[in-house]
């Protein structure tokens, strides 16, 4: 008798959720794509699962999908929605989209924007806005410096992590 080539649903999330059974099943999702690795965090236990395929996006839906009928109720981990710019030698700060939406410089149409190039920011002062899903979420300075670059056109869409400002941190 040949074996399904479905995936099992995982164990019951009454227990805790990582067992070999429920990695197994994890593991064969990321088989049946080209998806080449897989974290997932669930009540404080982290689970990463790599192989040596390149990823693509449609391997990325196909496992999405499937994890996400299989997995009820999980909990997705945020990173901050500023990071610290990858290049060495760069001495600016980046200021990174913490989700993706369409990026505003102002609170609406006929408003000034909240900073241009030059503007000196403080910790904790409103930079722009990124809407997702009909909501405003304010993008804040997370600390004092001089706005040296805007990286993205007003109204234009952003993708998570992509870099929105530069800024010369002050000393």
């Amino acid at each position: 008798m040949k074996e399904s080539t479905e995936p099992k649903p995982l164990k019951s999330a009454k227990k805790p959720w990582v067992d070999i059974d429920d990695i197994k099943v994890l593991m064969d999702l990321i088989k049946e794509t080209e998806v080449s690795e897989l974290e997932i965090e669930k009540g404080g236990v982290r689970v990463r699962i790599k192989k040596s395929a390149t990823p693509t996006v449609s391997g990325l839906r196909k496992i999405q999908d499937k994890v996400s009928a299989t997995l009820s109720a999980s909990s997705a981990v945020q990173s901050p929605a500023h990071q610290a710019s990858e290049a060495g030698e760069d001495k600016y700060y980046t200021v990174s989209s913490p989700i993706v939406g369409t990026f505003y410089r102002a609170s609406s149409p006929d408003k000034e924007p909240y900073v241009n190039v030059g503007d000196v920011v403080k910790k904790g002062q409103i930079l722009c806005i990124v809407e997702a899903m009909k909501l405003m979420n304010e993008i804040e300075s997370e600390m004092d410096g001089k706005i040296v670059e805007v990286l993205v056109q007003d109204s234009q869409p952003v993708e998570y992590g992509e870099a929105l400002f530069k800024i010369d941190p002050v000393s």
